[in-house]
């Protein structure tokens, strides 16, 4: 997948020891450098790929505090407050914008659930609430369709996943922090119990503590760990369109599609809270079928399992990771998945029925990206006890980008053991495995 933004020229192999090594690139990555670097700490970052290569260029691209499970509300709330400063902060824009967040309802269901989330959302204080059809009606003029109303939240916000990861990533580069790419990181190496650093394809590089932000890899680098990490990847299709003068400033998830303008004058398109979820049969599903039976149950209505060659292929690739070859990471450098057509054609039909402005504008590009989900969807932000010096932020199951910068902040918070940006409690590692019970929160 074309990028639109001039890639990060990589540092050099360190031959030194470092404070902190990070496995993985993504927004969540660099915005763990980004603050380490900036707290002093020595930091190596080191990426298989490119930086935001996978998922992190390839979502929606919405900040948004709207629809969050209430697990994740203070974090998205911190985040919101790190994208604003953003581009003062990197000294170079990143896309963010302050546009609003509008949750289309097309029958007394939907506004039924989101009733329910405002519930959720009322302890934290946070500016949404319900408008009418009419409302909703000023708000998008363009719109052919009547609606019954909408949740709204006027300060939700955007950024350009194209743009933000490597923005950051230079901007931790210009305050001591290394950055590899092409650079897989083969397995931990371990000294006296603890771990003292990361064996890469390029060498050892040592340290006192290592983060994995692998995203969708993780699972399967926690596996050569022999560190049981529930994780599954569900495909998500995309596409952006060419300039159009849609009138449409907000963010909108309506039932059969979803929408956010671009920098560019394009919009980017993906699927709305009906929209099918194409799931990739792999050995994991049936090994933790158990873990993730609810939040299967809870979405069977979307769910669209898929069983084909990513079974043999998802099987192989852990017997090379158990084998410590170095593949599969040195050999699939990059998540590229080919996105759903019949999806995309279907998300794009009802973008226009209910659009028509949108009649006969042309695709500039479309893609696919991997999710990384968790079994209550909430993401794993933690040290790992049965490992002193190895830390997580992975299994943000779709949620990422917007509470990237807070997460990565956090995250560097728990490896050095400082005050956390908020509670971690929710994200602890250890809830899959200490008889907590498994409580997704999905359809709000």
């Amino acid at each position: 997948m074309p990028t639109l933004v001039k890639p990060l020229i990589p540092d050099s192999f360190p031959t030194t020891p470092t404070g902190v090594v990070i496995i993985g690139g993504g927004i969540i990555g660099v915005s763990a450098a980004l603050t380490l670097a900036e707290r002093g700490i020595a930091v190596t970052l080191c990426e298989k790929g490119e930086i935001g290569g996978e998922q992190s260029s390839r979502n929606w691209g919405w900040c948004r505090q709207q629809g969050r499970d209430p697990r994740e509300i203070p974090l998205i709330i911190e985040s919101l407050k790190r994208w604003a400063g953003m581009n003062e902060r990197v000294g170079a824009d990143t896309g963010f914008k302050r546009c609003g967040t509008l949750y289309l309802d097309d029958s007394d269901s939907n506004l039924a659930s989101h009733v329910q989330w405002l519930k959720f959302a009322e302890p934290f204080g946070i500016d949404a609430g319900l408008i009418t059809g009419a409302e909703v009606a000023r708000h998008l003029p363009g719109s052919s369709r009547r609606w019954h109303g909408a949740l709204y939240c006027p300060t939700d916000g955007k950024a350009e996943p194209f743009i933000a990861a490597p923005t950051i990533a230079r901007c931790a580069q210009s305050k001591g922090a290394v950055i590899l790419t092409e650079t897989a990181a083969l397995g931990l190496d371990v000294s006296g119990g603890h771990v003292s650093g990361v064996l890469t394809e390029k060498g050892l590089i040592r340290a006192e503590a290592v983060l994995l932000a692998a995203g969708a890899w993780s699972r399967l680098f926690c596996k050569h760990e022999h560190l049981l990490l529930p994780q599954l990847k569900v495909r998500s299709s995309v596409l952006r369109t060419t300039p159009v003068a849609a009138d449409l400033n907000s963010c909108i998830s309506a039932p059969d599609f979803s929408v956010r303008p671009r920098a560019d004058g394009g919009y980017t398109v993906a699927g709305g809270a009906n929209s099918p979820i194409s799931f990739e049969l792999t050995p994991d599903a049936f090994c933790f079928l158990g873990l993730f039976a609810k939040l299967a149950w809870m979405a069977r209505t979307y769910l669209r399992p898929r069983i084909g060659s990513a079974f043999a292929e998802a099987w192989r690739q852990q017997r090379q990771a158990a084998a410590g070859t170095g593949e599969p990471f040195t050999t699939h450098r990059i998540l590229d998945p080919e996105p759903i057509q019949s999806s995309l054609d279907a998300v794009r039909s009802a973008l226009v029925r209910d659009f028509p402005v949108f009649r006969g504008v042309e695709v500039a590009q479309q893609w696919a990206g991997m999710i990384d989900v968790t079994p209550d969807a909430v993401p794993v932000i933690s040290e790992v006890n049965q490992q002193p010096g190895f830390f997580i932020a992975t299994g943000f199951s779709g949620h990422g980008f917007g509470i990237g910068p807070a997460a990565g902040e956090l995250a560097a918070d728990l490896v050095l053991n400082e005050k956390p940006l908020v509670d971690p409690e929710p994200f602890r590692f250890s809830r899959f495995s200490d008889g907590s019970p498994i409580h997704p929160i999905i359809g709000i």
